[in-house]
């Protein structure tokens, strides 16, 4: 019998894949299953096996289930990933902080719960990063930046130091951000994109450098 606490996946995918497969080099956490839509019931992820619905997490919790994760990814809008974290949250599930053992993060650097932090990442020093984030493959966070929550950092992205990030905000794959730039709540900076200026609230930009 395992003595590894269980926990449920919710939301399968190719996101859900990276993260079974963290999970399972970390060997901290026995994964029984998948929660996903019902015409997915029965399929696979990477060995893991869809066996439930989102209907059913509140009598998995009751029947011993403590921890829960979201697996969901997301592109732009990070609606479904937050929707799914608040469920699990009022649910009464437990939602750690999964770090890949392939990632470089500082002893100093403070994460909140629902975060995963993907292969090959490095976070600096001073670095706080908030709740249902997706620091993704290959991001470079350099010291002291500021990341609200449900933010999605995609592969490859760089932050220079002392960066401010609003809540909900995705920064598209390759992106850069110069030295002390804020950028607001549920901004998308689109892929290759050079952010030079502060970036406010709700705003779509992209390019070199990147303008709305």
């Amino acid at each position: 019998m395992s003595l590894k606490p269980d926990i449920v996946l919710v939301g399968g995918g190719g996101h859900c894949k990276v993260v079974i497969s963290i999970i399972k080099k970390l060997d901290t956490f026995n994964i029984t299953g998948i929660s996903d839509l019902e015409e997915n019931l029965g399929k696979e992820v990477l060995g893991i096996e869809t066996r439930y619905t989102d209907d059913e997490l509140e009598d998995l919790h009751d029947k011993g289930i403590k921890y829960a994760f979201v697996t969901l990814g997301s592109v732009g809008t990070p609606d479904n990933r937050i929707r799914l974290f608040e469920m699990l949250k009022q649910t009464g599930f437990e939602i750690p902080v999964i770090i890949s053992k392939d990632a470089i993060v500082d002893e100093t650097v403070e994460i909140d719960e629902g975060t995963v932090i993907m292969p090959g990442a490095i976070i600096n020093p001073g670095t706080k990063i908030g709740k249902n984030c997706i620091i993704n493959t290959g991001a470079i966070i350099d010291h002291d930046c500021m990341i609200g929550d449900h933010v999605h950092i995609a592969p490859g992205v760089t932050l220079s130091g002392s960066v401010k990030i609003g809540t909900g905000s995705h920064i598209g794959t390759g992106a850069s951000v110069i030295h002390g730039i804020e950028i607001g709540s549920r901004v998308i900076v689109g892929a290759g994109s050079v952010v030079v200026n502060t970036i406010q609230d709700n705003k779509k930009v992209m390019g070199v450098p990147a303008r709305g």
